[in-house]
């Protein structure tokens, strides 16, 4: 027959195992949350990164077609075209002409600009995939919502 302290002596040690595995089951749900998050709201999360830098994009092209160059052309009674993005760099805050992507903004200016371009001076972003004369170039002179 058990005694009293049989029976304390048992339920003592039951628990005491028991709460050890007992945090290694939580850690185990902790850790499959945390991979089923990052599977799910990972993609989007990268998706929204990749619509912030097109977001980015607009803006920094309107800056040189809008704002640097017209302050560029001030300055520079007589010439119509900047050397280089580089030439307009003072008149930004930015000290290299290259878009979200990493890739160098591209100057449209004088007779190579096409028609319709403002200023015969437009600036372009390659966009994603850091090709010219595809469907995601940002260009200055098509933007609407400046």
């Amino acid at each position: 027959m058990e005694t009293k302290n049989d029976v304390k002596k048992l339920t003592r040690a039951a628990l005491r195992g028991q709460a050890g595995m007992t945090m290694l089951e939580i850690l185990i749900v902790l850790a499959i949350l945390a991979l089923v998050m990052a599977f799910l709201i990972g993609p989007r999360v990268m998706e929204w990164f990749g619509q912030s830098k097109k977001t980015l994009a607009g803006p920094m092209v309107d800056e040189y077609a809008s704002k640097a160059y017209p302050l560029w052309s001030r300055d520079n009674m007589g010439k119509q075209c900047p050397d280089s993005l580089q030439d307009l760099a003072k008149y930004t805050n930015k000290e290299d002409p290259k878009d979200p992507w990493g890739n160098e903004l591209l100057m449209v200016c004088g007779e190579n600009a096409p028609e319709g371009v403002p200023n015969h001076f437009g600036v372009i972003s390659k966009g994603e995939d850091g090709k010219l004369d595809t469907q995601d170039d940002i260009k200055s002179w098509e933007r609407k919502n400046r």
